[in-house]
């Protein structure tokens, strides 16, 4: 699990973060909420280790800043909002490169990194694109290929900011469906959303930011409620049933 208590962020005289403290659980998925310039991806980041921050922060007991980056990699696998990626390389072998936290980039890989990588471009639903050149891919399918070398490095932390920005609709709820099964794997999952219908649909715990600062903690349906969403956002929230969509079974033949 994730436990995070007190943590602060500075850019200049400005504080980013002010305080936050958050609880994640290892087979559960857990959404960062709040409207822009609320601090999640900065909370995101500094769980990862990526920036510099006040506070602490433990990732399955052990104190973050006390993980060697090795250990920290093989720990927590980070998919970023954007990427400065611009390859031509193959879909599989930008996969591979979550596979560097445990051959240290030397040599071949092993058969335990060749099944990780098969594993991850299964899950995700690359493998018709493993030659593909990167560069060469929609947006949602980069997207998607950054999931793959996360999961690809084994790590039993996911922190994904924005997961479903650019996906279409049925890529959407596959990527909820993955991550709710990352999670029963015993994974801990956290996702920096902004769709509140989504994050109390498909996330079990949820963390509501505002300037910094936690406004709510806990279930995602008492996060997503009335109360937080009208103090943050201003609009009050109605319990109807509205437009929704499902995957569709897969036809058996």
């Amino acid at each position: 699990m994730i436990r995070a208590r007190g943590v602060r962020v500075r850019r200049g005289a400005r504080e980013v973060l002010r305080g936050v403290d958050l609880d994640a659980r290892a087979g559960e998925v857990t959404s960062v909420l709040g409207p822009n310039g609320a601090g999640k991806s900065t909370l995101l980041r500094a769980l990862a280790g990526l920036l510099p921050c006040e506070g602490e922060i433990e990732v399955g007991g052990a104190a973050l800043l006390g993980l060697s980056p090795r250990a920290r990699a093989q720990t927590i696998a980070y998919v970023p909002q954007r990427t400065q990626l611009q390859s031509a390389l193959p879909v599989a072998a930008v996969v591979a490169q979550g596979r560097y936290a445990h051959t240290g980039g030397l040599g071949r890989p092993g058969g335990a990194d060749r099944r990780a990588i098969a594993s991850a471009l299964a899950r995700t639903g690359l493998e018709a694109l493993a030659d593909r050149a990167f560069d060469r891919l929609s947006t949602g399918e980069q997207r998607r290929v950054l999931l793959a070398r996360a999961l690809a490095t084994g790590a039993p932390t996911l922190l994904l900011d924005e997961p479903t920005e650019a996906l279409d609709v049925g890529h959407s709820l596959a990527l909820h469906a993955l991550l709710r099964s990352l999670a029963e794997d015993g994974r801990t999952v956290v996702a920096v959303l902004h769709g509140l219908d989504d994050a109390r649909r498909h996330t079990d715990r949820a963390i509501l930011l505002q300037d910094g600062a936690v406004v709510a903690a806990g279930p995602s349906d008492e996060v997503v409620s009335a109360a937080p969403v009208r103090e943050v956002y201003g609009v009050t929230l109605r319990e109807r049933e509205g437009l929704a969509f499902a995957l569709a079974p897969e036809d058996d033949g």
